[in-house]
């Protein structure tokens, strides 16, 4: 590690990750924190991974240093690299299953190749702005560091970085549940009893053994998680999970969901070997805090497909919150040929200089917020990030005030696709 740096990322999460890459081949002296010892976020540690999405109405909508690193994985593994039909008017987006072992090495080695250093197992304490930048003060395992950087990145999901900054983040009342990935097996999903194992775990809920969203996301059913095989399937409750103390709950209660599920089925006919081979070793958040930025998106401007002036980059999945207590999801596909993008001002808290947020917790009201958490955007807005913070730190200009056409440049140079250069008329 150095003395001092020209951006320091907290987070190497899905956004963070493709940050520190983007600044560091931008010559940028960039640090990039992370709290767990892998990179990758939700795609690793949390085992979603399958990214949505880099099409969108037979283009490529999301391209640069995400998709290197997706494509990369997909050849690593065997598996075909699809591209855009543009023969299709209306194409509906699909995830990219890949290997998730794969891209968190694929991770280590591309940040570091970037020139970029990597530090794990460590969070920030403090943060102070300086005459010159911010003054970091990082909780590594051997006690407090403070290194000064020029340009932050808060890529932590969670907005910790700004909440450190003092500046203003929107809490709201109600978040979508969270979700704790596994696999399960020992038994045959084709010859199970559907009606009898919902009656049976009707009978359960009523009892208080188990609860509906340990088996659901809507309703007592649980066939569906069964022939699933676990994958994304069960919702917890996870209220303030920006904070250590609600993450710490969150992850408990999700543990304690997997066990009422694996004692309720191993008491089922046909079911009495059924096993969890692997859970996740973290949670999956799908929502806690979003920043007050300089501009706010709103579900209306993103189900219009608002082009913003300063638009950094594309966005394209629907509106998908998932509701609290097994009430389902709020799901709205965008209507045909809408592309919605991501304004600057949106990854810029209200009344900063020298931050830029990228990832979940970029400014946005709910319904456009469950749009833009997910992986896809995460990273377009990551490269957006890191392109803008080693322009500042060369510069001096605050993110803010950088000229559109330089940032675009230097997307374009890294192989990103900047809002403009689609026509879908065409």
């Amino acid at each position: 590690m150095e003395s001092a740096y020209d951006v320091i990322v907290m987070g190497g999460g899905t956004a963070g990750v493709i940050a520190a890459v983007q600044a560091g081949r931008a010559g940028a002296r960039v640090l990039l924190v992370e709290k767990t010892g892998m990179l990758g976020g939700t795609m690793t540690v949390g085992g979603i991974n399958a990214p949505a999405h880099f099409f969108a109405w037979g283009r490529q909508v999301i391209g640069g240093i995400g998709w290197e690193l997706v494509r990369r994985t997909l050849e690593e593994t065997g598996q075909p690299v699809p591209e855009p039909d543009f023969t299709r008017d209306n194409p509906r987006p699909r995830h990219l299953s890949m290997d998730r072992t794969v891209f968190a090495a694929l991770c280590d080695e591309t940040v570091i190749d970037a020139g970029s250093d990597l530090l794990f197992h460590a969070m920030p304490a403090a943060v102070a702005s300086a005459e010159d930048g911010w003054t970091v003060s990082l909780c590594t395992k051997t006690g407090l560091r403070e290194i000064p950087a020029k340009v932050l990145i808060d890529a932590t999901g969670d907005a910790n970085t700004v909440a450190l900054a003092g500046l203003e983040l929107v809490r709201p009342d109600v978040v979508q549940p969270a979700t704790l990935q596994m696999h399960c097996s020992g038994y045959d999903p084709d010859g199970l009893d559907d009606e009898a194992l919902q009656q049976a775990a009707e009978q359960a809920i009523a009892a208080g053994t188990l609860q509906s969203t340990d088996i659901s996301w809507r309703g007592h059913d649980p066939t569906g998680l069964l022939r699933k095989q676990g994958n994304n399937a069960n919702h917890v409750w996870a209220p303030q999970a920006e904070t250590s103390e609600g993450r710490t709950a969150a992850e408990i209660e999700a543990r304690r969901a997997v066990m009422r599920m694996h004692r309720f089925f191993r008491r089922q006919p046909g079911l009495e070997q059924f096993r969890v081979d692997w859970i996740c070793s973290e949670v999956g958040i799908r929502e806690t805090v979003t920043i007050r930025g300089k501009t706010t998106i709103t579900h209306q401007d993103y189900e219009a497909g608002r082009h913003y002036e300063d638009a950094v980059c594309y966005a394209f999945y629907p509106i998908d919150e998932h509701l609290n207590h097994g009430q389902g999801i709020n799901f709205r596909i965008l209507q045909e040929g809408v592309l919605p993008t991501i304004p600057r001002g949106a990854m810029l808290p209200a009344d900063s200089r020298g931050l830029i947020v990228a990832g979940r917790c970029v400014s946005s009201d709910r319904e456009a917020n469950s749009a833009l958490r997910v992986e896809c955007p995460c990273m377009a807005m990551g490269q957006a990030a890191g392109a803008m913070a080693a322009l500042s730190a060369r510069t001096g200009q605050d993110p803010e005030d950088l000229p559109m056409a330089d940032v675009y440049a230097l997307l374009r140079r890294h192989e990103a696709v900047v809002p403009g250069d689609i026509d879908l008329t065409a």
